[in-house]
């Protein structure tokens, strides 16, 4: 093979419905975590890019927010982010989940990305969870839904037929020379990506509701390489005085465990120390204030 004439480089999206498994299978392609992953719905609120690049391929991939029914402002940014983000592809993984039948949202989307006419990946998620009994009809399903679309089942969760997915992706992006740095995985800066993981260590930490209705911002970076340290201060928003003292939990164990959980993955991602100091601010109502959810990014 020529990789210099053969070489292929491109732009993929990747959409789904909520809790299919975007950003874990994103994580695993990229090699590096660039997605918070935690089991709660829209998890993902924004765009957000990784960059896989090998011997034969440079793949920038786009993770998207959880297509459903919006509710609300936020939702609703999220849905349009979603939606948006599918013009970006020239090509398209259309990220479904095994562990559970076709729904109208499934439906909705492999429509959609049949509609746009770019080459198409259905990736089956979650195969771990499945017997092959299970998994065939889904096949077959899917396939007399979009008969033009490559069909890929995958474990994002265990690694399997991930290098599969990657080839039969690339196979579709056009020949050109990588568009990025090498050595670069993600658009993503090192603030943002302490967000990303202040937020999901609150999804992990916290129940139901609460997760919906909080918000991390990085107020300060600073490095101080002499002491191979980096200072970070975040808020975490939340829109109730309650909120705030679950976060915050009895004698401040709760904030005080999210930080540890959330520092000692910082400190691995960047390898360096990292001193993390959390602060929690009530910002009523701000899932529903256009201003408030553009400063944070939504």
């Amino acid at each position: 093979m020529d990789t210099v004439n053969d070489y292929r480089t491109g732009f993929v999206t990747l959409a789904g419905r909520t809790n299919v498994g975007k950003s874990t299978l994103l994580n695993r392609l990229v090699g590096h975590k660039v997605a918070a992953v935690t089991p709660r719905p829209q998890t993902t609120r924004r765009r957000i890019v990784g960059i896989r690049t090998d011997e034969r391929a440079q793949i920038i991939l786009i993770d998207t927010p959880g297509l459903h029914q919006p509710r609300g402002e936020m939702s609703r940014r999220m849905v349009e982010t979603a939606r948006r983000c599918l013009a970006e592809g020239e090509a398209l993984v259309a990220v479904l989940a095994a562990n559970a039948p076709l729904g109208g949202e499934d439906r909705a989307l492999l429509d959609n990305v049949a509609a746009l006419g770019r080459p198409v990946v259905a990736a089956i998620n979650k195969i771990d969870l499945v017997g092959r009994e299970r998994l065939m009809p889904l096949i077959a399903a899917v396939h007399a839904l979009i008969p033009a679309a490559e069909i890929v089942p995958v474990s994002a969760l265990k690694d399997d037929n991930i290098g599969e997915l990657a080839r039969v992706v690339a196979a579709m992006l056009p020949v050109g020379p990588p568009l990025m740095p090498g050595d670069e995985y993600t658009d993503q800066t090192e603030r943002m990506l302490a967000e990303e993981l202040v937020r999901e260590k609150i999804f992990l930490a916290m129940r139901e509701e609460i997760p919906f209705s909080t918000a991390a911002r990085v107020e300060e970076f600073i490095d101080e390489p002499e002491r191979n340290l980096t200072k970070i201060h975040a808020l975490i928003i939340v829109e109730r005085e309650s909120h705030k003292g679950m976060v915050i939990g009895a004698a401040g164990r709760q904030l005080k465990a999210i930080g540890t959980a959330a520092r000692l993955e910082l400190e691995d991602m960047l390898g360096r120390r990292v001193f993390l100091e959390l602060h929690v601010k009530v910002e009523k109502n701000w899932t529903s204030d256009p201003r408030k959810l553009k400063e944070l990014g939504l």
